[in-house]
Order: C-alpha cells, then structure tokens, then sequence
C-alpha cells in the first residue's frame, strides 16, 4: 500500500523549523499541499524556513483545490485543516499530517489516517534521514 501525504500549515512550519521538511518527499510516496495551506503559511508576517521551502522545493507539491467534503460542513478551524481533512476524505489512502487537536478529532472521526509533526520527525530518524531526534523535537 502507498504511503501518501496530505500535510496542513502548522507541520509545515514546525518540520521547517525542525529541519526536517526538505525529507517529506522522500518519507512518502505521494505528497500533497493543498492551496490553503499555502496561503495559511505565508499568511505568518514573518520569514521562516516553511514559506521558504514552500517557495523552493515545496511548490512542487501544491494541488489546487475545489470541494470541501460535507462531513466538514460545521467546521469552525481553519482553510487549510479543512483542505487537508477533505482531501484525504475524497482520496482513500492519504493520511492527513495535522496537530491541531480539534482537527485530528475530526479526520480519525470520519476514518481518515493522522499522523503529526512529531510521528514525522520519529519516522525521519527511523528511516535515517536525521541522526538524532531529540535536536529537531
């Protein structure tokens, strides 16, 4: 089965903090951003290392979007865990990257797969992508 990756803002910016998003392409087979990620991150008023990425390398990723599934209808967070749930909703095998608590509660209520930043940092470590996990954590 197919490891792919559908990813929210907040990862976005903590794995490039962490020093680790420039990996996710090759942690998983398939990677998506979708659009109101994007805008979620560049909305921050300040440089970091995820708009940059997503400027470079992670604009590569990027998929428009259109539908937000109706199990997210009463959704009161944001564009881009909206974007994310749903479109691991509308594409069966995608597990959603999220931390948001609320977010995480809806993706695994409507049985989507949900990992957070943290897993992904352990994952890199595993995998030998990073040496240590404890600096980027």
């Amino acid at each position: 089965m197919a490891n792919r990756w559908v990813i929210n803002a907040s990862p976005v910016i903590l794995l490039a903090k962490a020093e680790v998003i420039q990996f996710l392409p090759q942690l998983c087979d398939e990677l998506v951003i979708p659009a109101a990620v994007v805008s979620e991150v560049h909305n921050v008023h300040i440089s970091d290392a995820g708009k940059i990425w997503l400027a470079a390398d992670g604009k590569n990723y990027v998929k428009p979007f259109s539908t937000i599934h109706p199990a997210l209808a009463n959704w009161r967070g944001g564009a881009g865990e909206a974007e994310v749930i749903s479109w691991a909703l509308q594409h069966p095998g995608f597990t959603a990257i999220l931390d948001d608590r609320r977010a995480r509660a809806l993706a695994k209520g409507n049985g989507v797969m949900v990992l957070g930043s943290l897993r992904v940092i352990v994952i890199a470590k595993q995998r030998g992508f990073i040496s240590k996990a404890r600096p980027s954590l």
